[in-house]
C-alpha cells in the first residue's frame, strides 16, 4: 500500500526569485530556486537520458521492430514524464529533460514486489526528499527514507523482460555485494555530500552548506572510472620471453563493472613495441554476452531489452573482484620494448562517434630493458 503522505502548508510567501511551483513542473521552474542541484543535474546522464542520441536512436528502432507499444517500456525510465503525463510524442519541456527534477521528488516509495521494482509516485506541490528539516518557501515538503535507499535507483536499474530474462541487473548486483551488506546505498558513490546551496541565498537563507551531488557521476565519469578500477603493471623474463601481467581490481564499485545495458564493455589492451622492430597487440574485454531463445547473440540495445533470453558467457569484474591477466610476448633479454596499457570503458556498437562510443581513463606506460 502506497504510505500516506504528509501534506505541509506553506510557510512564506512565494520567494521574488522564485517561479510558480506546480504539481508537475520543468526542471527550469526548480532550478530558479535550487540553482547548484539544477546546474549539476544538467551535466548528468540523468538530464540527458531523452536527447541522448543513442537512446534516441534505440527507441526508434524498437518501434519499429515491436510497434508502437514500445514507446511506454522505453520512455518509463528515459522520460519518465512523458509516460505519467500521457505525452509520449514528446511534446512538453519536462518530457525532454529525462529523469527529471519532478520525476525523482514525487517519489514515495518503491515496491520490490514483482518481477520489477515499481515506483510509487504522488504528483502534488508537495515534494519528497532525504532532508528532514526541510521548509521550502515556495512548496510543501515532506521526507522522504527511500530517497536515501538504492531502492529509490531499482525501478530503472533492475528490469526482466516478457521471457523472465533479468537484461538490467544493477540493483540485485548490490544486494550481493559487501556495499549493500555494509550500508552503503548507491547515493554513497553516486550522489555523496559536496558544498553548496539546497536553495540559492537570494531566496531563502539556509544553514545547510552541503548538498547531495545530483551530477550522479557513473561510467562517464573519468573520474569515476580511475576511482573504481585500480591497475598494477609488472613485467619479467622468462628464457626468450617476456611476460607481462597485469592486476586489475575492482575496488569501489557495489556492482559489476561495467553494469547496466548488456552492449557495454571493458576493453583492456596491451601493446608491446620492442626496438627491434617488432610490435604486438593483444586485447581482454570484460562484458556480459546475452542471447534470445535460438542462441544469437543480441548486439542492439533494443534487442537485448525485448528479446533476452540467456547468458552466453560474463567475464565482467565482480565487486572487490581481484583478476590477473598475463601476457607474453617473443621478445628476448636485451631488447627494450615500450609496453603501453590502455584502459577503455565501451558504451555502444551504434554509437555514430568515437565519443559516444567509448571512452580512455586509464593509460600506463612502461620501458622495459
Amino acid at each position: 500500500m502506497q504510505p500516506r503522505v504528509l501534506v505541509l502548508t506553506l510557510l512564506a510567501p512565494l520567494g521574488a526569485w522564485c517561479q510558480s511551483v506546480e504539481a508537475i513542473n520543468s526542471a527550469e521552474v526548480c532550478g530558479s530556486c535550487h540553482r547548484a542541484i539544477h546546474e549539476a543535474w544538467k551535466q548528468s546522464a540523468h538530464a540527458r537520458a531523452m536527447e541522448n542520441r543513442l537512446f534516441q536512436d534505440a527507441l526508434q528502432l524498437a518501434q519499429e521492430d515491436f510497434g508502437v507499444g514500445s514507446r511506454k517500456l522505453c520512455l518509463s525510465c528515459h522520460s519518465p514524464m512523458a509516460l505519467h503525463t500521457g505525452d509520449l510524442l514528446l511534446q512538453k519541456k519536462a518530457s525532454w529533460e529525462g529523469v527529471t527534477c519532478d520525476y525523482c521528488h514525487s517519489l514515495r516509495e518503491v515496491s520490490l514486489a514483482g518481477p520489477n521494482p515499481k515506483a510509487l509516485l504522488e504528483f502534488s506541490r508537495v515534494k519528497s526528499g532525504p532532508l528532514k528539516t526541510a521548509s521550502p518557501a515556495a512548496h510543501g515538503a515532506v521526507h522522504s527514507e527511500v530517497h536515501s535507499s538504492s531502492r529509490a535507483c531499482a525501478s530503472c536499474h533492475e528490469y526482466r523482460n516478457a521471457f523472465g530474462f533479468p537484461v538490467l541487473t544493477t540493483f540485485s548486483e548490490w544486494k550481493q555485494s559487501r556495499s549493500a551488506k555494509e550500508g552503503r546505498q548507491c547515493q554513497s558513490c553516486h550522489m555523496y555530500r559536496v558544498a553548496g546551496d539546497v536553495v540559492d541565498p537570494r531566496v531563502q537563507r539556509s544553514s545547510m552548506a552541503k548538498v547531495n551531488l545530483h551530477q550522479m557521476p557513473g561510467s562517464r565519469s573519468l573520474d569515476q572510472l580511475n576511482r573504481t578500477i585500480r591497475v598494477n603493471l609488472s613485467t619479467s623474463r622468462e628464457s626468450d620471453q617476456m611476460r607481462v601481467n597485469v592486476e586489475m581490481t575492482n575496488r569501489t564499485a557495489g556492482h559489476f563493472v561495467p553494469t547496466g545495458s548488456p552492449l557495454r564493455q571493458l576493453l583492456l589492451e596491451l601493446r608491446a613495441d620492442s626496438y627491434d622492430g617488432q610490435h604486438f597487440r593483444e586485447e581482454r574485454t570484460y562484458r556480459r554476452t546475452i542471447a534470445d531463445e535460438q542462441g544469437t547473440v543480441l548486439e542492439r540495445e533494443h534487442l537485448a531489452v525485448w528479446k533476452g533470453a540467456k547468458v552466453v558467457s560474463d567475464t565482467r569484474l565482480a565487486p572487490d573482484e581481484k583478476r590477473i591477466e598475463t601476457f607474453s610476448f617473443p621478445i628476448p633479454a636485451g631488447v627494450q620494448t615500450q609496453v603501453k596499457l590502455t584502459l577503455c570503458y565501451y558504451y555502444s556498437p551504434m554509437a555514430r562517434t568515437e565519443s559516444q562510443q567509448r571512452v580512455v581513463f586509464r593509460t600506463i606506460s612502461r620501458l622495459v630493458k
